[in-house]
């Protein structure tokens, strides 16, 4: 069977975690339309009798600003070195820039074979597309156009995947299609809501802590206590909202998500703490689970 590590990786907000989604089949990794938004290296699993692809989604690439942006960008760097394949995703919609030529070129001189996905392609004019990929093409690379949204090619996208991978065993067993815990996706998914919820920078300044995450001995409801960490006590006021009522709708909704994720009814409770620039202190990053040794 063919078997392998498949890197995806490209500018922020190209549509990395959506396409995994979707290939994998699972929600494996949080959506948003903001950029940032995954954070860590993901793996999601897809297993056939005849093949297993394991997808790494990463963080999405842009010039770091901050501590953690800085971390985020080395675990891209160090997730794209010891794989079988990279995918490195373009969001070309709008045109296709120069940075995203230089970043392209970068992975395709690498000694990893990368095959160029062109993402988000049913937003596209027709013509538009045509033109960009006439133009890819020239520069001897394989490109896939794909709507991970429409699922739109994705067959065929597997198809390329499979013919570069490696006949060998299966990596994982059948029933793994993350390597993260129910623990992580349970506080990524109340990261995710906040990102849907709020504006600007507000979301790239949290972080969630999981304090209490068990199962209650009734067997029919988890228990789920969490620190909502922002950066400044007007994130923080923002965050609660008139009366409570921003964060009693946001959390409402990531119950609901949790519920579905757990199969079981959830307990929610919610903190919301002030650590000014966590994201530039090392230690408050290391307890926060965004180490600079191990990110």
């Amino acid at each position: 069977m063919k078997s392998g590590f498949v890197a995806v990786v490209g500018r922020a907000n190209a549509g990395k975690s959506t396409l995994i989604n979707v290939l994998v089949g699972e929600k494996v990794a949080i959506v948003s339309p903001k950029p940032q938004t995954t954070r860590d290296r993901i793996l999601g699993v897809l297993t056939t009798n005849d093949y297993q692809i394991a997808f790494v989604d990463t963080p999405g690439i842009y010039k770091a600003d901050n501590l953690l942006n800085s971390v985020m960008q080395k675990t891209t760097a160090d997730a794209s070195q010891d794989v079988d394949l990279i995918l490195f995703t373009m969001d070309a919609h709008e045109g296709i820039s120069d940075t995203d030529k230089k970043l392209l070129l970068k992975y395709s001189k690498s000694k990893i074979p990368t095959v160029l996905v062109l993402t988000k392609t049913d937003i596209m004019p027709e013509s538009l597309l045509i033109a960009e990929l006439k133009e890819l093409a020239s520069e001897g690379l394989e490109v896939v156009p794909v709507s991970a949204r429409k699922n739109k090619n994705i067959k065929e996208l597997i198809k390329v995947i499979l013919s570069k991978l490696p006949e060998g065993e299966k990596l994982f067993s059948e029933d793994i299609v993350s390597d993260r815990s129910v623990k992580f996706m349970v506080s990524e998914i109340m990261r995710e809501k906040i990102l849907l919820k709020f504006d600007k920078e507000i979301p790239h300044g949290v972080a969630i802590i999981i304090n209490k995450f068990f199962l209650r001995d009734n067997q029919t409801t988890y228990e789920v206590n969490l620190d909502i960490i922002c950066e400044k006590p007007n994130h923080k006021a923002i965050l609660i909202g008139k009366g409570g009522k921003a964060i009693k709708e946001v959390s409402s909704f990531a119950r609901q998500d949790m519920e579905k994720l757990l199969g079981k009814k959830v307990f929610l409770t919610t903190y919301i703490k002030v650590k000014e620039d966590w994201r530039n202190s090392a230690g408050l990053m290391k307890e926060y689970g965004y180490s600079q040794e191990n990110p």
